[in-house]
């Protein structure tokens, strides 16, 4: 089997797509990740009310932990001078304002963009959309970070969505384990590929019909 990125390598990849003074939120799970990775003067936005926040502390800091300082996915942050707090409804008007980025994980994208966040079945942990839709649907930037098929192999980046709608034609780039693709409205361009892989592999693993960037190259870190 194909060796594929870890999510810190994904996430790092994803941090490459902000520079400083760049507003983002980033979504539960992998997401949260990129804290880690994000250029200095990037601030970082949780919608349970924090800006500007440093990296996530690991596991073998965990006796500096202040349990104060945790955003949205429960993971605690490092202070930084000139963070600061508010509250969900300052939050949210910040969220739809159209200046954050939003970096989400995703189930499926579609080669439209339309984005599928929830499954909606009964064994999925949590159900509720959250502020899912917001965050796509206000967002000034869209980067889907996941991995590119699921447990079984099924692809993750799809003609048509067959999972509940969050939003329709809101991704701008999708980051996976094995590629990045951009969404365009034309249709996704694959602009890298993961080191190891090859073009027609990565084509393998994809639903959805891919054009080629003409400056198509291996992903870099």
């Amino acid at each position: 089997m194909k060796d594929r990125l870890t999510d810190e390598l994904v996430a790092m990849r994803v941090a490459r797509e902000l520079v400083p003074g760049d507003y983002c939120n980033l979504g539960i799970g992998l997401p949260l990740l990129c804290a880690s990775y994000a250029p200095e003067g990037v601030m970082v936005q949780s919608e349970n009310g924090v800006l500007g926040y440093g990296p996530l502390y690991t596991n073998d800091e965990i006796e500096l932990i202040d349990q104060d300082m945790v955003d949205a996915g429960m993971r605690y942050f490092q202070y930084v001078p000139g963070m600061s707090f508010f509250d969900m409804l300052t939050s949210f008007v910040m969220i739809r304002s159209g200046r954050l980025i939003s970096i989400l994980g995703g189930l499926q994208v579609s080669q439209k963009g339309d984005l599928a966040v929830h499954s909606m079945t009964e064994d999925e942990r949590t159900t509720r959309i959250g502020g899912s839709m917001d965050l796509t649907w206000g967002a000034k930037r869209l980067i889907v970070a996941m991995t590119h098929n699921t447990k079984d192999g099924s692809p993750k980046v799809v003609r048509e969505l067959s999972m509940p709608v969050t939003a329709r034609g809101c991704v701008n780039l999708i980051v996976t384990d094995i590629a990045v693709i951009e969404v365009t409205t034309g249709g996704l361009i694959l602009k890298e590929f993961a080191p190891g892989w090859t073009l027609e592999e990565v084509m393998a693993e994809t639903e959805a019909p891919l054009a080629i960037a003409t400056d198509l190259r291996e992903m870099e870190f």
